[in-house]
């Protein structure tokens, strides 16, 4: 008797499931600068977004493009504790 095996079985995402991208300075003041433009926190910026939002988006999957980016940056960065790196951008 042979026995089957099972498909994998993989989540059903509708957006990306994108790893961050290295940390530069340009993405760090862009998280400081742009503003989320959808969502529940439509308005604010991203670097001001709660953790609860960004673990939902970690689960669901990131959007695509630059938006995607940033979100998966700033919750790298909220995952770890380190929202003081982005204190000395916001005084400028």
């Amino acid at each position: 008797m042979r026995f089957r095996r099972a498909p994998p079985v993989f989540p059903r995402a509708r957006f990306l499931r994108a790893a961050p991208a290295a940390m530069n300075p340009e993405h760090l003041e862009l998280l400081v600068t742009r503003i989320m433009p959808y969502g529940k926190y439509k308005g604010r910026l991203i670097a001001d977004l709660p953790g609860h939002y960004l673990n939902w988006f970690a689960s669901q999957g990131f959007p695509p493009g630059e938006i995607g980016r940033l979100l998966a940056l700033m919750h790298e960065i909220d995952h770890n504790g380190l929202k003081s790196l982005l204190e000395p951008l916001r005084k400028r």
